[in-house]
């Protein structure tokens, strides 16, 4: 099967340009395509799982990914999809959330004998001369037409600055200096990126007169139309650190059923017919389906150990048993306790509920276990002497606990 109908099959593609040249472009030679991932954070996150999915598949399709890291253009701050002028990052931050970034991206793609390339805008951005590039460049872009983006006429109520006005035109010239110094044809991103990647494409071929192809990326919505990837404790992060394994596993273990089939085909490997084999079972049947999503989607991020460790952990806490070493964890000081040693505070402050005042709807609804006894009132307080060595676990409705562990 054609890569791109592969991809297909499985709801990853959203829009490309020029679809017949690109299945023949494809269907010719390994190509040479790149997705770019600002260092934003020291960690991806889910956002960027599907463009990683995607760029595994073509690499494993005989395609040559390059991972761009956006040191350059995380400087400019993208406006996509912000209703505000993102943060400004010191450079020496810029700089440790790349290498991390670069790590996280080495478990998907094999960088092994130029199987694929990663690079930084920054080597070609940070020293580039701005009257030249004005002239190269600014010719061929039309502010009329750049203000029909999506991106900007969002922002244009509140104010676009001209630094993020700038941003298309970086990522776009991206493209163009990946096509000259790799024969780069192709840039594949979210959906949410169509106006920049497709005004990259228009460059290489308005300067070149090469052939240069835009495809973007399904993004995963619920049921009811919603992003996916978002936990009670923010964003959901393919580090470690910023998301537990056992969260990350319990996040797609837990899902609706109308979006197993969908996340089955869009975030794993599994062969189409064993997705919709587990995407038709119904009723009590679905819970399969949810167990091996999550197995799955857990092992690619995390590794076959953690997923087999929350996986363990998760079935045990679901049949009454305590398994802790791998359920979330909170570590809490004795001073800090003696400070506010309330439940309803402690449900906050370990990322069980949002706000002290969720804690207290949760808590007057029933929906809160302390060890293995329903919560009092929204007036219960915990002592020292309450807290096991190994941990005191809290938990919120069926499927949300964390263990929170007292400290001198």
């Amino acid at each position: 099967m054609h890569i791109l109908d592969s991809l297909k099959e499985r709801g990853l593609i959203a829009q490309t340009t020029f679809e017949e040249e690109l299945y023949e472009q494809l269907e010719r030679e390994p190509t040479t395509f790149y997705i770019g991932f600002d260092p934003t954070a020291p960690s991806l996150h889910f956002g960027h799982f599907i463009p990683v999915i995607a760029m595994r598949h073509m690499q494993q399709a005989g395609h040559i990914p390059i991972a761009l890291v956006g040191g350059g253009t995380v400087q400019v701050a993208d406006p996509t999809g912000k209703t505000e002028l993102r943060q400004m990052l010191s450079l020496e931050t810029i700089a440790y959330n790349a290498e991390k970034i670069r790590q996280q991206l080495s478990r998907f793609i094999c960088f092994d004998d130029d199987k694929a390339l990663m690079v930084n805008n920054a080597d070609w951005l940070v020293p580039l001369q701005y009257l030249p590039f004005l002239r190269e460049i600014g010719p061929l872009f039309s502010v009329n037409r750049m203000l029909t983006a999506e991106a900007y006429r969002l922002r244009m109520e509140k104010g676009l600055t001209f630094l993020e006005f700038n941003y298309m035109i970086m990522q776009a010239y991206d493209f163009l200096e990946l096509f000259r110094r790799y024969g780069c044809r192709l840039q594949m991103g979210g959906d949410d990126q169509w106006s920049n990647i497709l005004a990259g494409a228009d460059l290489i071929r308005r300067k070149e007169q090469e052939a240069a192809f835009a495809c973007t990326l399904t993004l995963l919505l619920n049921s009811e139309g919603q992003k996916m990837g978002k936990t009670e404790r923010g964003a959901l992060w393919l580090d470690a650190d910023m998301c537990s394994p056992y969260e990350f596993y319990q996040y797609w273990r837990n899902i609706a059923d109308s979006d197993v089939e969908k996340s089955l085909a869009m975030l794993t490997f599994l062969p189409m017919d064993e997705v919709r084999r587990l995407g038709a079972l119904e009723g009590a049947a679905i819970n399969e389906a949810k167990t091996i999503l999550a197995y799955e989607t857990t092992k690619l991020v995390h590794g076959e150990k953690e997923a087999q460790k929350a996986q363990l952990a998760s079935a045990a806490l679901f049949a009454g048993g305590q398994v802790m070493d791998d359920v979330p964890t909170y570590e809490l000081s004795i001073s800090k306790l003696e400070e506010d040693n309330r439940l309803t505070t402690l449900l906050f402050l370990c990322g069980l509920c949002q706000s002290r005042s969720q804690a207290r709807q949760m808590v007057s609804q029933g929906a809160v276990t302390v060890g293995d006894q329903k919560a009092q009132s929204v007036d219960q307080s915990l002592l020292a002497e309450d807290f096991p060595a190994d941990g005191l676990l809290l938990r919120r409705g069926k499927k949300n606990y964390c263990r929170i562990v007292l400290m001198q």
